[in-house]
């Protein structure tokens, strides 16, 4: 599990003050980035090993709303690991405080080809490894 923390900004909270829906799926994101860039591959150095990872599927659960200049904790986990694609859960939480919880499904695709691809040996055998050595 690695964990990225996030605070909540001006232009990303709503009318009502709270984190725009919208937003979190871009939180996310940075979240998957951060979580390579922890088992040791930046965005950039995933894409040169082959890997280009896309959402494909998204399930968001909101527990409580999060607020302008809050800080949120996005803690990341890998809970599956395919051939050529990997599901990533996530929780955000602020203090003590669910906000919301996530589960996204990646395909690594070959953009020029617009397929899937199989994600490289090297970053899968890592994710494995990272998720207690189960695919």
């Amino acid at each position: 599990m690695r964990v990225h923390r996030h605070h909540v900004r001006y232009h990303e909270v709503d009318l009502q003050g709270y984190l725009f829906n919208a937003r979190y799926l871009e939180i996310l994101d940075v979240a998957m980035a951060e979580y390579f860039r922890s088992l040791g591959w930046s965005y950039s150095d995933l894409n040169r090993a082959g890997m280009d990872p896309s959402v494909v599927s998204a399930n968001l659960r909101f527990a409580s709303p999060a607020r302008f200049d809050d800080v949120l904790d996005v803690e990341t986990r890998c809970s599956r690991v395919g051939s050529s694609s990997f599901d990533l859960g996530f929780t955000v939480t602020s203090g003590s405080r669910e906000i919301a919880t996530a589960e996204l499904t990646y395909v690594n695709v070959d953009a020029a080809e617009t397929r899937a691809q199989p994600i490289p040996p090297s970053i899968r055998a890592v994710m494995i490894d990272d998720q207690g050595g189960k695919p």
